[in-house]
C-alpha cells in the first residue's frame, strides 16, 4: 500500500497447471511449465529463481512473512509502517534509498504492499541493474534499522495516516472492513484489527517498538526472496550469496497456528456514514484458510451466486426486486482463517431489509437448483484465462513461487492445487454451502447515509467507530532535513559501493502489422507467442463526441447495452457463450470512443471474434435490459455525488473546458439527460455513428496477421461502411490569471486537489518533450520534487502527481493529490512555490536523471500484452512511427537544461492555472486567499 496496489493475487483461482474443457462432464489436464529453481542460505532465506528471456527485464521480490496478524493490539499498522519505512534509505543506499535508485536504473517504481500475513517489496529493472537490486534489497533486509531516528519516524507516521484518511475515512463505506472485523474475529484474534492499523496506535508507536519489531521479523529466515526474469543464475546466486549471506540468521519464527472462528448468534450491526448518500449491505461468514480443502468449492460458490444474469443472487436482487445493479460475492482468505463475503450497494432509500429478502430469496433458488456441470465448466473456463493473464509479466510469475512458498511450504504445491481445483464437483459447492452458509450465524453490517439509520436491518445496534476531528495543528510536527550520525553495521566488505551495470540489454521493439480492409477498417497486430491468450481492442472513433448535448450518456448507454444479448441470442445465451469459451468481451464508452475489449484462449479466439461480429452488427435492443442498465447509471451518477475524487473529477472538467463544452460533462451523463433517454436514441446513435471506415482493430497474441484477417472477412463485408461527421470542438482557453475554486463537503478528512490549465494535445510536437520536462516536477512518483516535498519533506499527503493529458484533442496540464485536511493552504502554497522555481531551478542532474529513466525503462516498455496493445493504440491513434519508442531515445539525448527552462517557461504557469479544492469549507475556506489570487469562488453555495 505505498502508492499503488499492483496485482491483487486470487490464489484460488491462479494455478500453474491449467484446466481446459474438452467434453461435458470431463477435464483434461494441460502442463504449462513455470520451471523453478529454490534454495536456502545458512542464515535461512529462502530463494526462488525463475528464467524468463522473452524480455530484457527481471522482477526482484523480497517477501517478509510477517503482517498485521504477528503485531499486538495497541500496536498495530506496524508492518504496514514497516512498509513504508524500507524505501527512505539503508547504511550504503543512502538517502532516498531503493526509490532515489529505481529513477536512475529505469526501473518500474520500488513498491510494496501489506496484507494480514505478508509484507512484499517488488519492482521490475532491466536485466542489467539486477546485482544493483540484490545489494539495494540486502542492505534493506541487514543493514537499514539504524538509519529509522524519531524524525524518519514522525514523517512516515504522517504519510501512513494519510494514506488511512484517504483510503478509509475520507470516502464512502471506508469503515465496513473495520466494523466487519471487529465482530468476525474475538478480541485478541489477529484478524481483529486492520492492516493499516489506527491512528493511536500509529501515533503512539515509539522507535524502540519500531527497531523491536524489525529485530523480530525481519530477519532472513523469514524471508523469501524470488527473481524473476532474464538472468543468469549461477552469476545471480554468486550476487545473492555476496550480499545476503553474512546477514545474521534472526530467532526461530513460530509457526502460526490456523485459528477459525465461530459465531454463536448473528450480529447485526449499522453505521451512519458521513460519506455515503446510499445503504450497503455486507454479510460475511467465517469461511476457511488458504489452501483449505473447501476453499475450491466455496470459490466457485462465490462466482456461482452473483455473476452473471443467471446467477440466484444477481435475478433476485437486480433483476426481479430491482433493489440494486450489483452483487458481488467473494472470499477472504487468509494464512489462519477466512471469510467469505456477500456485498450489495443498494438504491438510493432501499431498506436494506428488503435486499436481506432478496438476498433469502436468491438462496432459495439456488437450494432449490444447485449448480449444473455445464455451469462449473463455465467457472472453470474462466479461471484458466484468468491464470494465463497472471502470467503475462515475470513479476506475477515471480509473486505466484513466492506466494507457493511460504503459505503452502512448497512452490510445487502447485500440482495439489490444480487437482484440488479440477476436482470440485456440484456436489461440493452444495456441501460447502450448507456447512458454511445456509442457517449459520453471520456478521451483517449497513452503513446508511447520515439521518437514514431507518434503512438498516432491523434490531442492529450502533457501530463503534471513531471520527478524527479537524484540528489546526494536531499533527506532531518534525524536520525531514535533520540527519542522525549512526554507527553502521560491520560487513565482510565496502558495501557503500554501488554495483555497476551488467551488459546493456537490447531493447526489444515489436513487429508491428498493418493492414487496411476494404471496408475502411484499419487493423495493427502483434504476435506474441509466450502464452496462449489473444488480447483485442476494437475502436469506435466517437464516444460522448457524436452526442447530442441535451442527451450526454446515450453512448455509454448503449456500449453497456451491446452485451446484454444479440438479435439470436438473449442476454443469458450471449454471457454463456463468452465464458464457455474462457473469454471475456467488454464495451465500454468513453469522451472520444466506443470500445469493444476482449479477451480469449488462442485456441478460441476465432469463435470470440463470430461473438464480437454478433455483438457489433446484431443488437438485441432489449427493452428490459436497457431500463436496468438506465437505473443502473441513475444509481452510479448518484453515488459519484458523495466521492471525493469524482466531484474534483467532474467539477475540473467544468472549469478546464466552459460549462458549455462538450468535454466538460461526464460521459455517465447527467440524473436529466440520462432521465430524458430513450431506446430509439441508442438506435439513432447506431446507425448514424457505428461505421467501419472510422474504426480500428488493435490486437497483441499467439496468433499471426493472415489468422487475424480471416477472422474479420465476414465483419469486413457484412458491415456498411457510411459518413460520420464530427462537430469542430472549441478550444479550450487557458486562464489569464490564477483563481482559486472551493467545492464545500462538511468534514472531509482530506481535501482533493486538482490545478492545472488546458495544454497540449498527444499530437503537438511539444508533447513528448513536455513529459519529459514534467519528470522531475510530479511524473517520476518519487523522483518528483512535488512527492519529495509534499510528502517525504511534510508528511501533507500520501501521494501528489503531475502530467500532460493530451489526446487529439487538447487535454490539461493537472496536479493531482489529496493532502491532511488542516494542511491545505500549506500544501496549496507550496505547490505555487514548486512550480514558481521548478524552471529557474532546473539543472543537469535533473536532466540527467530524465534521461537515465526514460532511456533505460524502454527495456520494460513491451513486456506485457497489455504494454504491447497500448503501444498499437499510441500508434494508429496518434500517428506515431512504429519505432516511436527508439525514435524517443533520439529526442531524449538531445535534450538540454536550456531546452527544458524554455519549456518550463512555457507550460509551468502557477500564475495562470486553474486551483480546485475539495474540502470542508468550514475550517479551510478563508485561510486559501492568503494565496493572493483572490477571494475563493464556493461553487456549491
Amino acid at each position: 500500500m505505498k502508492l499503488i496496489k499492483h496485482l491483487l493475487l486470487h490464489v484460488c483461482i491462479i494455478t500453474f497447471v491449467l484446466s481446459c474443457a474438452k467434453e461435458e462432464n470431463t477435464i483434461e489436464s494441460q502442463t504449462f511449465k513455470v520451471d523453478f529453481e529454490k534454495f536456502t542460505l545458512d542464515n535461512g532465506l529462502q530463494v526462488i529463481f525463475h528464467v524468463d528471456r522473452s524480455d530484457p527485464v527481471v522482477a526482484v521480490a523480497l517477501t517478509t512473512h510477517v503482517g498485521s496478524a504477528r503485531e499486538i493490539e495497541g500496536r498495530t499498522g506496524f508492518a504496514h509502517l514497516f512498509e513504508h519505512l524500507l524505501f527512505l534509505e539503508s547504511e550504503n543506499l543512502g538517502k532516498g534509498g531503493l526509490d532515489k535508485m529505481s529513477a536512475r536504473i529505469g526501473g518500474s517504481g520500488a513498491n510494496g504492499s501489506t496484507s494480514r500475513d505478508r509484507t512484499n517489496y517488488f519492482q521490475t529493472v532491466p536485466k542489467d541493474a539486477l546485482e544493483k537490486m540484490i545489494w539495494a534489497e540486502a542492505d534493506k533486509l541487514g543493514f537499514f534499522i539504524n538509519t529509522v531516528t524519531d524524525q524518519v519516524l514522525a514523517k512516515e507516521k504522517q504519510v501512513v495516516k494519510n494514506e488511512k484518511r484517504q483510503g478509509v475515512d475520507n470516502r464512502p463505506f471506508g469503515h465496513n472492513s473495520y466494523v466487519i472485523d471487529k465482530n468476525l474475529y474475538p478480541e485478541g484474534h489477529p484478524y481483529n484489527w486492520q492492516v493499516i492499523g489506527s491512528l493511536e496506535d500509529l501515533q503512539s508507536a515509539t522507535l524502540q517498538d519500531v527497531k523491536d519489531f524489525y529485530n523480530r521479523w525481519y530477519v532472513p529466515n523469514n524471508v523469501t526472496l524470488t527473481i524473476a526474469g532474464d538472468f543468469d543464475t549461477a552469476q545471480a546466486k554468486l550476487w545473492v550469496e555476496k550480499y545476503f549471506s553474512e546477514i545474521k540468521r534472526g530467532e526461530d519464527i513460530p509457526k502460526m497456528e490456523k485459528q477459525p472462528v465461530t459465531l454463536s448468534q448473528t450480529k447485526k450491526i449499522y453505521y451512519e456514514d458521513n460519506f455515503a448518500n446510499v445503504p450497503r449491505l455486507t454479510l460475511t461468514w467465517p469461511g476457511v484458510h488458504n489452501y483449505h480443502p473447501d476453499a475450491y468449492a466455496l470459490d466457485v460458490l462465490a462466482t456461482y451466486l452473483a455473476q452473471g444474469k443467471q446467477a440466484p443472487l444477481y435475478k433476485a436482487v437486480v433483476e426481479d426486486q430491482k433493489l440494486s445493479d450489483r452483487v458481488s460475492a467473494y472470499q477472504y482468505n487468509s494464512e489462519i482463517a477466512g471469510q467469505f463475503m456477500l456485498q450489495v450497494t443498494a438504491y438510493s432509500d432501499t431498506d436494506l431489509q428488503k435486499v436481506l429478502s432478496g438476498i433469502e430469496e436468491g438462496f432459495a433458488k439456488f437450494e432449490e437448483e444447485g449448480i449444473s456441470e455445464a455451469e462449473l465448466k463455465r467457472i472453470k473456463a474462466g479461471q484458466e484465462t484468468d491464470f494465463y493473464n497472471s502470467l503475462s509479466s515475470v513479476l506475477g510469475k515471480g509473486f505466484q513461487l513466492a506466494q507457493y512458498e511460504i503459505f503452502a511450504g512448497d512452490p510445487g504445491f502447485v500440482n495439489q492445487d490444480v487437482k484440488n481445483i479440477l476436482a470440485v464437483t456440484p456436489e461440493d459447492v452444495m456441501r460447502v454451502y450448507e456447512h458454511y452458509i445456509k442457517d449459520k450465524n453471520f456478521v451483517a453490517t449497513s452503513f446508511v447515509p447520515k439521518d437514514q439509520k431507518e434503512l438498516a436491518l432491523e434490531d442492529s445496534r450502533l457501530a463503534e467507530v471513531v471520527e478524527e476531528p479537524i484540528v489546526d495543528g494536531a499533527e506532531e510536527t518534525f524536520d525531514a532535513s535533520l540527519t542522525t550520525d549512526y554507527e553502521k553495521t560491520p560487513s565482510s566488505f565496502d558495501r557503500s559501493i554501488e554495483p555497476p551495470y551488467g551488459e546493456s540489454p537490447e531493447v526489444k521493439v515489436p513487429v508491428v502489422w498493418e493492414e487496411e480492409l476494404s471496408s475502411g477498417l484499419k487493423v495493427f497486430g502483434i504476435e506474441h507467442h509466450e502464452v496462449p491468450l489473444v488480447q483485442f481492442e476494437m475502436q469506435l472513433k466517437g464516444g460522448m463526441l457524436l452526442e447530442n448535448p441535451e442527451k450526454t450518456g446515450v453512448s455509454n448507454l448503449l456500449a453497456e447495452l451491446l452485451t446484454k444479448g444479440t438479435a439470436g441470442k438473449t442476454p443469458e445465451e450471449l454471457e454463456n457463450a463468452i465464458e464457455m469459451l474462457g473469454a471475456s468481451i467488454n464495451v465500454r464508452a468513453s469522451r472520444e470512443s466506443i470500445n469493444i475489449y476482449g479477451t480469449s484462449l488462442a485456441r478460441n479466439y476465432e469463435e470470440t471474434i463470430a461473438l464480437v461480429q454478433e455483438i457489433l452488427l446484431q443488437p438485441r435492443w432489449d427493452e428490459k435490459e436497457f431500463n436496468l442498465l438506465k437505473q443502473s447509471t441513475l444509481a452510479q451518477i448518484e453515488r459519484q455525488k458523495s466521492q471525493p475524487n469524482s466531484i474534483a473529477e467532474l467539477e475540473f472538467n467544468k472549469l478546464i473546458y466552459g460549462e458549455d463544452h462538450l468535454l466538460s460533462n461526464d460521459n455517465l451523463g447527467t440524473q436529466a439527460s440520462v432521465n430524458a433517454i430513450d431506446l430509439e436514441d441508442l438506435k439513432a446513435y447506431y446507425t448514424d455513428n457505428f461505421s467501419p471506415n472510422i474504426t480500428k482493430f488493435h490486437v497483441v497474441g499467439s496468433i499471426t496477421q493472415d489468422e487475424v484477417t480471416e477472422s474479420l472477412l465476414d465483419l469486413n463485408t457484412n458491415w456498411t461502411s457510411r459518413a460520420v461527421e464530427f462537430p469542430d470542438l472549441p478550444e479550450p482557453e487557458a486562464p489569464a490569471a490564477s483563481k482559486v475554486y472551493f467545492y464545500d463537503i462538511p468534514g472531509a478528512k482530506q481535501s482533493v486537489l486538482r490545478f492545472g490549465y488546458p495544454a497540449l494535445a498527444a499530437t503537438d510536437a511539444d508533447f513528448y518533450p513536455a513529459t519529459l520536462l514534467n519528470y522531475r516536477l510530479g511524473g517520476g512518483g518519487f523522483a518528483s520534487q512535488l512527492t519529495q516535498q509534499l510528502r517525504e519533506g511534510k508528511g501533507y499527503t500520501y501521494g501528489i502527481r503531475s502530467g500532460f493529458s493530451g489526446t487529439n484533442l487538447t487535454g490539461p496540464f493537472q496536479i493531482s493529490s489529496g493532502v491532511r485536511s488542516n494542511v491545505t493552504y500549506e500544501s496549496t502554497s507550496l505547490i505555487k512555490e514548486i512550480l514558481e522555481n521548478y524552471g529557474n531551478d532546473y539543472n543537469e542532474k535533473d536532466l540527467e536523471i530524465t534521461k537515465s529513466y526514460m532511456i533505460k525503462s524502454n527495456a520494460r516498455a513491451f513486456e506485457t500484452i497489455r504494454n504491447k496493445l497500448n503501444m498499437l493504440t499510441d500508434i494508429s491513434n496518434y500517428g506515431y512511427a512504429v519505432d516511436y519508442a527508439r525514435q524517443r531515445e533520439a529526442v531524449v539525448r538531445a535534450m538540454t537544461v536550456d531546452d527544458m527552462k524554455a519549456l518550463a517557461e512555457q507550460y509551468i504557469t502557477p500564475d495562470a492555472m486553474i486551483y480546485l479544492i475539495v474540502g470542508d469549507a468550514s475550517t479551510q475556506l478563508n485561510k486559501l486567499e492568503q494565496l493572493g489570487f483572490g477571494k475563493p469562488v464556493l461553487l456549491n453555495e
